[in-house]
């Protein structure tokens, strides 16, 4: 039975790995659910679920999940032991916690580009799961990891790509560093370059300063002179009435 396992598991991670890009390190987000399931079954998931997978993988949550096994009392003491030993990803919901299943629906949101894995045992987070393609979805099922076929929706997904109706995102970001390497899409970098070239000093703030310089100085200089003229004119008159006195 573990060869068989091990068989379908190759078979399933070789058709997202084609299609969608998946690689490793293989990336998987764990619910309160799943971590439960593990510690009922004795599962130890950091040593069984690579060779399970046959690859490298980092288990994964997220804040919300935490949260939600923490506000579910002593009965999950022993699955948020297990989550917060697991690498936190950041979601969307920074100040107003949601559910772990909302919250792990909202990582694998537009085209799931992170390539994340999605382990529970909630039925209703699996079936909404199923209808977006591309998504390598596990459960634990009679004590063992179980990596589920590809739904549905992705095998309909695929053949639509394959038959050129569709544009996949695995295809779509290669396309997009393609340009970037020929030139043909501007990279972040240019446009930063471009903005800074733009930015400089305002003439208009320039003008103003100097009127401002000339009208201060014109008047203080103009005082001075007369002032100078004047003092001129009364010592001149000062000696030649001591002149005519001695004469």
């Amino acid at each position: 039975m573990k060869i068989t396992r091990q068989k379908h598991a190759k078979k399933h991670l070789g058709f997202f790995r084609n299609n969608f890009g998946v690689r490793e390190p293989y990336q998987i987000l764990l619910d309160g659910t799943f971590c439960q399931a593990a510690l009922r079954g004795r599962i130890q998931l950091r040593e069984q679920l690579p060779r399970y997978l046959m690859g490298e993988t980092q288990l994964c949550t997220t804040r919300c999940v935490l949260k939600e096994l923490e506000t579910l009392g002593k009965d999950l003491y022993g699955a948020k032991l297990i989550a917060q030993k697991c690498q936190i990803r950041n979601c969307s919901h920074f100040k107003n916690a949601v559910s772990g299943s909302e919250c792990l629906l909202s990582m694998v949101e537009e085209g799931n580009p992170h390539h994340y894995f999605v382990a529970s045992q909630d039925q209703n987070l699996s079936m909404k799961v199923k209808k977006k393609p591309g998504i390598p979805l596990m459960f634990i099922i009679q004590n063992t990891i179980v990596l589920d076929k590809p739904s549905p929706r992705t095998i309909a997904f695929v053949k639509a790509v394959e038959s050129g109706q569709l544009v996949s995102m695995h295809e779509k970001q290669s396309i997009k560093q393609l340009k970037e390497e020929q030139g043909l899409v501007k990279t972040t970098e240019q446009r930063r370059k471009k903005r800074k070239k733009i930015s400089g000093p305002n003439p208009l703030s320039c003008l103003k300063k100097k009127k401002k310089a000339q009208d201060t100085k014109s008047p203080a200089s103009e005082k001075k002179r007369k002032r100078k003229r004047i003092r001129n004119r009364s010592t001149s008159k000062v000696l030649s009435e001591k002149q005519n006195a001695e004469g």
